[in-house]
Formats: C-alpha cells, structure tokens, sequence
C-alpha cells in the first residue's frame, strides 16, 4: 500500500510537472521553426564572411582551403585572428591557442543552455555543439524563457547560421577585390546591429539585466581604448559576475 501510495505521488509530481511546462523534446518543427527564427540574422553574418574570404585570399588560401577552414573551425574573431597569425611556416600552436581564448566563452553559454542539452543524445547532442553561435545561442535563451521546450529550435538555428557563414566566406573568396571594403563602412554595422538586436528578446524586463550588460560593454570598450588583449572575453565575465552577484543578492 505504501510503496503503491509512493508510486501515484510520484506520477502525480510526474504528471504536474509535465503540464507546468511538458517534457523537452526535439522534433522537425522545432528545427524548421528555428531555421525560419534565423534567416533575419544571416544581414549580420554577411559582413564578417566578406572578410574572411578576403582575408583569406591574402594569405594564399584557396577556395577549398578558406570553407574547409570555416566548416571546421566556424567562428569569425578565431579565423580572423588565426589568420592575422598565419606565417610560413604556420604557428599551429600559437593559432590554435588563440583561437581556443577567443572562444571559451562557449562553455558558460553550454551551461545556460543545460535544460535542452542535457536531454539530447547522440548525433541530436553533438550535431548541437558543433554549430552552437552567439546569435542561436541568444535566440535559445529568448525561446527557452519563453516556455519553449523544443530542442530543435536550437539545431534549426544553428544550422542556417552556419551554412549561411560558409556561403559568406565563399562569396567574399569568389569576388576578391571588388569586396575590398575600407574601415569604417556601413556594411560592416551589419554585424554590430545583429548583435544588438538580439539583446531585445533576451531581456527580462528587469533593469539589473541593463546594469549587467552596460558593466559589460563599458569594460570591454575600456579594455580596446587601452590596447589590452581579450576585450570582449574581459567585458564578458565582468557581466557575468556582476549579473550573479545580482541573483545572489536577490535570493538573500
């Protein structure tokens, strides 16, 4: 009787939670969902990609080399930066170790996004990883505190970013000079007004979410007016420990 009695309490738990907010679950309308969520944002993907082909032409890449490059690494400020490195020979381990700085900011957006991760497997799981961008990453959160619990959504997204990236690079590598851009263009806001864009969907509308993100963005900027290395990284875990110091402070 007891252990029958344990059994509903359990299901009961089981059932109501599962009605608060249904189990996450990864099905083709989530992807194709996400991948439509996505396509405003390839505006902001287009400018870095023209550089990087360009770039790339610079240092002797062909075309093939330059999408191999994308495909695998498939991050715009790590190719960039491993090419402002590229020498004969190629400093592998200086390039390598740059690259891997640059992006360690994915690690803590892994952890953000632990309530549908944690439920994927297999190809679903590392498929996910693999394409993982700010942009998806932003517009995951956004949809995640929306209440949405389909997995997908994430994968979707990720994976229009990442063809249209490997387009973007190809097309600046196909043209060559003629995207030969000077500082300063307006094509290059593209980038920084996608950025900003998805800040809207992620605010709570709480002004500790203001405070977090001017701590961040003044300390980066600081950090690049004085010439300091890792500004964005810097600027970054400024925001996340001041935003946790601000949760912590809320629950007391």
């Amino acid at each position: 009787m007891a252990e029958a009695s344990g059994a509903e309490t359990r299901g009961a738990e089981t059932r109501g939670a599962e009605t608060r907010g249904g189990p996450v679950r990864f099905t083709r309308d989530g992807v194709r969902r996400g991948a439509r969520r996505a396509v405003p944002l390839l505006l902001g993907l287009l400018p870095f990609g023209l550089v990087v082909g360009v770039v790339s032409i610079g240092h002797g890449l062909s075309l093939v080399e330059a999408l191999g490059m994308s495909a695998l690494v498939y991050a715009g400020s790590a190719q960039l930066l491993a090419l402002e490195l590229w020498s004969d020979p190629a400093p592998i381990l200086a390039a390598t170790m740059a690259a891997a700085v640059v992006n360690i900011r994915m690690a803590p957006m892994g952890a953000a996004l632990a309530p549908w991760l944690d439920r994927l497997r297999g190809l679903r799981l590392w498929g996910t990883l693999a394409t993982l961008v700010d942009h998806s990453f932003a517009m995951s959160m956004a949809e995640i505190r929306a209440g949405g619990r389909d997995a997908g959504f994430l994968l979707g997204t990720s994976l229009v970013l990442y063809f249209g990236w490997i387009a973007s690079v190809a097309a600046g590598h196909l043209l060559g000079g003629a995207v030969r851009l000077p500082p300063g263009h307006p094509l290059f806001f593209g980038g920084i007004a996608a950025f900003a864009a998805l800040l809207v969907p992620l605010w709570r509308g709480a002004r500790q979410d203001l405070l977090a993100w001017a701590a961040a963005a003044a300390l980066a900027v600081a950090l690049h007016r004085l010439g300091l290395p890792l500004p964005l990284l810097g600027g970054a875990l400024a925001g996340a420990a001041l935003a946790a110091w601000q949760e912590i402070r809320g629950a007391r």
